[in-house]
């Protein structure tokens, strides 16, 4: 299945965070685990919502416009931020939505993640919406986050019946 786009939007009207997790060290400290979260920069509603679905289940997510450290414009050095927060967090999550399935960067972030990081670790968040689903080009490929019976964030192997919580990793 996908989560359907409206209820990131319901979510991120709960949203608390305006700004990514101060270090990875605090957030590590705190037992939360931590993820780069690849997406769109015209999804910054559905954005909100994920990262406030995420905090629920015990996570921070670094999203860069929430970074006051990165460039205004993108050049060598956002990338090379990019880059350095992929390798730093725990895990790297796609939000597919028609905007970052079309997007020239979300294809190289999930790409340098590919090179980079355990496949385990690396997570297709599908999203629907309208009765389309986006993000299956990648569902046979990495595991995907999608919720449980019990309506808990959860993440499947490709393949697979059954999930695990996001708590539980």
């Amino acid at each position: 299945m996908a989560i359907e786009l409206s209820t990131l939007t319901e979510a991120a009207r709960r949203a608390t965070t305006t700004r990514s997790t101060i270090t990875l060290e605090e957030a590590r400290a705190s037992g939360r685990k931590t993820v780069f979260l690849c997406h769109s920069h015209g999804d910054e509603t559905y954005v909100r919502g994920f990262v406030q679905l995420l905090r629920d289940a015990g996570w921070d997510a670094y999203v860069d416009w929430m970074d006051d450290a990165m460039p205004a414009s993108p050049n060598r050095t956002t990338a090379l931020r990019i880059q350095q927060r992929i390798r730093q967090s725990d895990f790297f999550m796609f939000l597919a939505t028609p905007n970052s399935v079309a997007s020239r960067w979300c294809p190289w972030e999930i790409g340098f993640a590919d090179g980079v990081k355990p496949i385990d670790t690396i997570m297709v968040v599908q999203t629907r919406s309208d009765g389309r689903s986006y993000g299956n080009e990648y569902l046979q490929l990495y595991r995907h986050v999608d919720f449980s019976a019990q309506g808990r964030l959860a993440s499947w192997r490709p393949g697979e019946d059954k999930g695990r919580r996001m708590a539980e990793f």
